[in-house]
């Protein structure tokens, strides 16, 4: 146990999108593309026979992912999602050793090392992810980061000072504005379902400079289903990639009128380079929870160590003017239960706003 923690609250997945409750009338708390889904890759998903076993080695699936990116089959693994394929790099005996993050980040790089008792290193600033890269086994950058959106300048310089292994998450890249290139040497993770709108379909594969064929061999046998494979190769069709350029344009569009309307409500907005961005706004749990019995889900982000902020993502704009509209309400009410007086419910105070 680590000091000050319970077991339960180390290894508790926390997330954006499913919370327990009912289902929302809108929802910002996850980073999927709001335009999906994808509908090439719907006809992909149509096609598959689930009454067959996919091919337990996924050979014609690694073959087509290592085409596509210019590496040999033995240097792709496929898995259920990368969530599952970050939990099973705390499982190779070839990373043991200090995993090195760069707060505030996606919470799963912690949760796999703290389930293996792995030494786990927060820096403080990318001075120092620098300087400890090369002392640690594995080092993780969400490219774009979640929850900030950064793209980090120092990726080239962190693949030459790793000690071990620097893997790059690219959940959120295909989301990009301008996708940035991408330095050799280092790990990539992609999850292809959030740039298509299926998360509900798990899949996501690795991409590595080394023979990975070991590493594949430590997942359970099918690790993907034969809907998940049908979507990792959907997703290589031109066709798949060009409704995934249009819909980028779209929700960089639909990300700009958001942070427009938030600003408007004189709120301090960091955008990010992606389809998502934070938003200050106090008390961010109060105000998520406001907000949720009001029919729209946000991202507290409190458990990135962002108390008073919310990670919103580009919807519809029927959604965010239903958002702001709430939004609007909610820190009225707040507002007037700081300084006690009617209608504000006793709340308390949203931090200064």
């Amino acid at each position: 146990m680590i000091k000050g923690w319970h077991l339960d609250d180390v290894l508790r997945p926390i997330h954006g999108g499913p919370d327990g409750g009912p289902e929302p009338l809108w929802d910002f708390s996850t980073n999927a593309n709001a335009l999906g889904p994808n509908p090439v890759l719907l006809e992909h998903l149509r096609r598959v026979d689930p009454s067959r076993y996919p091919d337990p080695l996924y050979r014609r699936l690694r073959e087509a992912l290592a085409e596509a990116h210019g590496v040999r089959p033995e240097q792709v693994a496929v898995g259920t999602g990368t969530s599952e394929l970050i939990h099973r790099l705390a499982r190779w005996s070839y990373l043991r050793g200090p995993w090195l993050l760069l707060p505030p980040t996606f919470s799963e790089y912690a949760r796999a090392a703290r389930a293996l008792d792995l030494p786990l290193w927060e820096a403080r600033s990318p001075g120092e992810f620098l300087d400890l890269l090369p002392r640690s086994a594995v080092a993780f950058l969400c490219v774009p980061n979640n929850p900030t959106g950064e793209v980090y300048p120092f990726l080239e310089k962190a693949v030459r000072r790793a000690g071990g292994v620097l893997v790059l998450d690219l959940a959120y890249h295909d989301l990009l504005e301008s996708p940035v290139p991408l330095p050799e040497g280092a790990f990539r993770l992609y999850s292809p379902n959030k740039a298509h709108g299926l998360t509900g379909v798990r899949a996501g594969y690795l991409v590595a400079p080394l023979d990975l064929t070991y590493f594949q061999n430590l997942a359970p046998s099918w690790p993907v289903s034969a809907y998940g494979e049908a979507l990792l190769l959907g997703q290589l069709d031109p066709e798949a990639r060009s409704w995934l350029e249009a819909s980028r344009r779209e929700l960089i569009r639909l990300r700009g009128l958001l942070a427009e309307g938030l600003r408007g409500l004189g709120l301090e907005v960091r955008e990010s380079p992606a389809n998502f961005l934070l938003v200050r706004v106090g008390r961010a749990s109060e105000v998520a929870r406001a907000l949720r019995a009001r029919g729209i889900r946000v991202r507290d982000a409190t458990s990135f160590g962002l108390p008073e902020w919310l990670r919103l993502s580009a919807q519809k704009e029927e959604a965010i003017r239903a958002l702001l509209a709430a939004l609007e309400e909610v820190l009225v009410d707040l507002e007037r239960g700081a300084h006690g007086l009617p209608g504000g419910g006793g709340a308390a105070a949203t931090g200064g706003l």
